[in-house]
């Protein structure tokens, strides 16, 4: 028996043109992004289709973007049949998840990410904070390099992605002599291109904005099973997807456990539902048993639709 999970890219994932071939093949999709134009009072859909690299990696601009993006896709995939038997998205992509669960309405979700984000930049000025990528090491030596390099400021595991993989936030100095140390280890270690320290302590004084912002939206109970990213569990009740999503913001999250717990429960297919093939990535290295794919344009949703055949023959 084949299970279905979708998995949600987030930030970074972004690229020019993002889903705008699905947009024009279906109404349903093209309706999403209209949509996202009239709720932001700007032409996103624009800067999406044919803008540039710079204006579309403004954060408070990616955020809407991808999540507009990702439930575009998903609104093509709903059409062809498709529904998942659960649901989970890496940071910001843990919005799309929602949506896609009927558990938040887009049109709160997009206005309550761009203004997240609005939050997170202003919070952390320009160039002082962002993100690195450390390749090869334990969590536990991620977070011993870190911790040697508090002299220096603040830096912290961010995202537990997949074995080997962990990303480390902060200030800019802490993340340089982070990313030394993990050198001096035979570690591979990278700059990520984002200015904010996504998922850790320094974003802790958005909490009382996000409190306020999600107190004034609808919160439904998921209709499809919904992992959150700071537990790696389930979560069903409305006021504990809300607290969630306030601590989100600034805890870790724990994406490869939450892959694990899917796996655990009989998921045996995931599709990355948006741009990029980031996940995809990340579940070979989880576990090579389980089937994952990507869905970004119309050779992918053929290519999926192709397997779907193959997995009910």
């Amino acid at each position: 028996m084949t299970k279905y999970a979708f998995i949600f890219p987030g930030q970074g994932a972004q690229f020019v043109g993002m889903g705008k071939e699905l947009a024009s093949e279906y109404p349903e999709a093209g309706k999403i992004f209209q949509e996202a134009d009239e709720i932001l009072g700007y032409n996103l859909s624009r800067i999406i289709f044919q803008g540039d690299d710079e204006m579309l990696y403004k954060t408070e601009v990616t955020q809407p973007a991808v999540l507009t993006t990702s439930v575009a896709i998903s609104s093509v995939l709903e059409k062809e049949g498709l529904k998942p038997d659960a649901v989970a998205g890496l940071s910001l992509g843990e919005y799309s998840a929602l949506v896609c669960a009927k558990a938040l309405h887009f049109s709160d979700a997009i206005l309550l990410v761009q203004k997240r984000a609005q939050l997170m930049q202003e919070l952390i000025p320009f160039g002082k904070g962002g993100m690195a990528a450390i390749l090869g090491l334990t969590p536990e030596e991620v977070k011993n390099i870190c911790n040697k390099s508090l002299p220096f400021g603040h830096v912290e595991p961010a995202n537990y992605n997949c074995p080997g993989q962990v990303v480390i936030a902060g200030h800019k100095e802490a993340l340089e002599e982070a990313c030394r140390l993990a050198s001096e280890k035979k570690a591979k270690a990278r700059m990520l291109s984002v200015s904010v320290p996504f998922h850790s302590k320094l974003l802790q004084p958005i909490k009382k904005d996000m409190i306020s912002m999600l107190g004034k939206i609808s919160i439904n109970a998921p209709i499809f099973s919904f992992v959150a990213n700071t537990s790696a569990r389930y979560l069903k009740n409305p006021e504990d997807i809300r607290q969630s999503l306030v601590e989100q913001s600034y805890t870790p999250v724990l994406w490869e456990d939450s892959m694990k717990l899917l796996i655990g429960d009989g998921c045996n297919l995931f599709i990355e539902t948006g741009p990029g093939r980031v996940l995809t990535g990340f579940m070979k290295r989880i576990d090579k048993n389980v089937r994952a794919t990507h869905v970004e344009d119309k050779l992918t949703l053929y290519r999926l639709l192709k397997i779907l055949e193959e997995v009910k023959a």
